[in-house]
């Protein structure tokens, strides 16, 4: 199965868990020296293998392709290269989200269980999820992003848009987008019953 295969599966999966409502959110994956990304425009409850458009590392479609990459393609070359990561989710999560807005400075967590599937330790470890503004300007947006990128936190919300994570497989892009999902709701529903989450 090649890369653009498991990105359409990816996209669908991602669609089918609610994080991609419609034609939102994007995905991408290293293959070769260039990248992978899903089109712009696609329902992603229906995105096929021709879907995925190639880019270069600055963004950019490469000649001879009939679909544009999304308008983010630039965002997730940048957290790539900075990241030194394979693949980049990007969702619209609506709990990374209502969690930017409660908590804009970053969102904290800490003592769940979950948190190992960032990567972090289930008990006594801080996380702090960094959150940027949100921009149109993908070249400001990605300058966001990779300045408040904290090498131990594999994912960056952007305020009033949605989560960008990241991994060194396709897989683990994903499932950190999960975590990451589970985590935020997990903080929210903490915050709501007045018990401190981090």
């Amino acid at each position: 199965m090649s890369k653009a295969d498991d990105l359409a599966r990816a996209s669908r999966r991602l669609y089918a868990l609610g994080w991609m409502r419609g034609t939102s959110g994007n995905v991408s994956v290293l293959d070769g020296s260039d990248i992978l990304v899903t089109a712009s425009g696609i329902d992603k409850s229906a995105v096929e293998t021709a879907d995925a458009v190639l880019i270069d590392v600055r963004g950019e479609a490469l000649p001879g392709q009939s679909r544009r990459p999304s308008a983010e393609a630039p965002v997730h070359a940048a957290v790539i290269a900075e990241a030194g990561a394979e693949a980049v989710v990007h969702v619209h999560s609506l709990a990374a989200v209502e969690a930017a807005a409660r908590w804009p400075q970053g969102v904290p967590l800490v003592d769940v269980e979950q948190l190992k599937g960032i990567g972090r330790g289930a008990h006594g470890d801080h996380v702090v999820v960094p959150v940027v503004a949100n921009s149109q300007d993908m070249g400001d947006l990605s300058s966001r992003i990779v300045a408040a990128r904290d090498p131990r936190v594999p994912g960056v919300i952007v305020a009033e848009h949605g989560l960008y994570a990241w991994g060194a497989s396709l897989g683990e892009a994903i499932d950190r987008t999960e975590s990451f999902d589970w985590l935020f709701d997990h903080a929210l529903r903490l915050d709501r019953l007045g018990r401190p989450g981090g």
